[in-house]
């Protein structure tokens, strides 16, 4: 289901130049877009591991599109398995803006509830967390150093004590794993509809009684939004910044407007 006022966040249509497959019984789609939003995300990162090394920079671009297409299945997953748990089929696409986990049919139950519906939201961002979670854990455990990027947390934890990983190539996956699980995540959390931050926000208001739960959400939205579009402008994040002022645009119509906010995860 998608929201109207988002359309820039729909999925594209099917091409021949699209993978698809089956994940744990669920169809998946990769749309050819995906992989050249993904190399754009990575290109600045990969570019400075490479240090001017262009055959070293293909070869960090590629263990970059691998860990962001593990990592953005693992979060649809997420979104999937619980669609499973309440008795419901979904499908997934992954594409240039990143991944979209729609239902499919519906079974004796369905997350109809505001309090399923939240579980099904945050089901994606903790799955990301979680996987964040579990690689520290084995490369700390194995007593290696961990490329953890939240420095003040790492001191703190001692996660850059230890062996440093033996292959520069080891060391970018598990590097860019952890960029993607705990960075895009939290972004995720945000509460800007359609994000899953602000489908948390809405579900959690009907779930206690809000009859107007979608309008509220939808301003919190509009001021979380500016906010990280401001910060992202001002601290040379340019995407971010640009991703977030339409998602700000994009719920400030839906209050002009009145237009119908539906799920997207």
């Amino acid at each position: 289901m998608r929201h109207n006022a988002s359309m820039f966040l729909a999925a594209p249509q099917p091409t021949p130049a699209d993978m698809q497959f089956s994940l744990f019984g669920i169809p998946v789609r990769v749309s050819g877009w995906f992989w050249v939003g993904a190399a754009l995300l990575g290109w600045g990162i990969c570019l400075s591991l490479s240090r001017g090394d262009q055959r070293q920079l293909l070869q960090y671009l590629v263990i970059w599109m691998v860990a962001v297409l593990f990592s953005i299945l693992v979060h649809e997953m997420g979104h999937a398995l619980a669609y499973r748990w309440f008795g419901q089929s979904s499908q997934v696409v992954l594409y240039h803006l990143g991944g979209l986990t729609s239902p499919t049919a519906w079974g004796g139950r369905g997350a109809r509830r505001p309090s399923e519906r939240l579980i099904v939201s945050a089901a994606g961002p903790l799955a990301q967390l979680g996987l964040a979670a579990a690689i520290v854990a084995v490369f700390k455990v194995g007593g290696y150093a961990v490329p953890f990027p939240l420095m003040g947390m790492g001191e703190s934890l001692g996660l850059y004590e230890g062996d440093p990983i033996p292959s520069r190539f080891l060391f970018a996956l598990v590097f860019f794993l952890l960029q993607v699980n705990i960075f895009w995540p939290l972004l995720n959390l945000v509460p800007v509809p359609p994000l899953d931050g602000g489908q948390i926000v809405r579900e959690g208001l009907l779930s206690l009684g809000v009859t107007d739960a979608a309008r509220i959400a939808a301003m919190i939205g509009v001021a979380a939004g500016a906010a990280v579009a401001w910060w992202g402008y001002t601290h040379n994040q340019p995407y971010l910044g640009i991703m977030f002022a339409m998602l700000t645009v994009s719920c400030f119509q839906s209050l002009s407007d009145n237009t119908p906010w539906q799920r997207w995860n």
